[in-house]
């Protein structure tokens, strides 16, 4: 893993909101009457604070910056496009590259090693909001998911009808066999203490979070 572009300096603790709930939906709203809200294609919540998505274009940096992101997970290895670079550099928004091989077999190309670290971002909430995505947030971005919704307690078979619904016709079963052997417990090995923590905007959601103990 790699961290592309360096994060604003840091802000006091809860000075960039989780975007708040709107009278009118997020996706498709204009703003202004001037710019249209695009979400990038197979967009979805993951959790509070945590979305998932396929690659960004463009047309879709409004509807980014109205999440009021704080990081990216990208989970491909070629080098992140400049025009997406520069909106990350110029938003503060810190950019963590996992540069995982896209594969038919999942075994061949993802280690779990990965997926712990790409999970250690994610668990902790001084990076939310937070956007991972790969190219079509099929296969890859499944898969991380997948094994985050095993360290929620999700049920299997949960957990594989959420792969199918953003992999559709594309699922493969070695993402989903991946998914169901990934050993939850050696997420001990990176992280030294994990904790349910109360955090969230008014509704006091628990969401899984962790800290490193010095």
């Amino acid at each position: 893993m790699r961290i592309l572009e360096a994060a604003v300096a840091e802000e006091e603790e809860g000075a960039r909101p989780i975007l708040q709930r709107r009278e009118e939906p997020l996706m498709g709203r204009s703003v202004g009457g001037d710019v249209h809200l695009t979400p990038p294609s197979n967009f979805g919540v993951v959790d509070g604070g945590i979305f998932r998505s396929g690659f960004p274009i463009s047309d879709n940096f409004p509807f980014l910056e109205a999440l009021n992101l704080r990081s990216i997970v990208y989970l491909c290895p070629e080098p992140y496009p400049a025009a997406n670079a520069e909106f990350v550099r110029s938003r503060g928004i810190r950019l963590f590259q996992f540069g995982i091989e896209g594969s038919r077999e999942a075994f061949a190309t993802i280690s779990n090693h990965a997926i712990m670290e790409t999970l250690g971002v994610l668990l902790d909430v001084r990076n939310h909001p937070i956007l991972i995505h790969c190219k079509r947030g099929k296969h890859r971005t499944g898969c991380l998911v997948g094994c985050f919704r095993k360290l929620q307690n999700w049920c299997l078979s949960s957990v594989h009808e959420e792969y199918i619904k953003f992999a559709s016709v594309k699922a493969r079963p070695s993402d989903m066999k991946f998914i169901e052997m990934f050993d939850v417990s050696c997420m001990m090995q990176c992280v030294l203490h994990i904790l349910y923590r109360y955090h969230g905007f008014g509704n006091h959601t628990r969401r899984l979070a962790y800290q490193k103990i010095s």
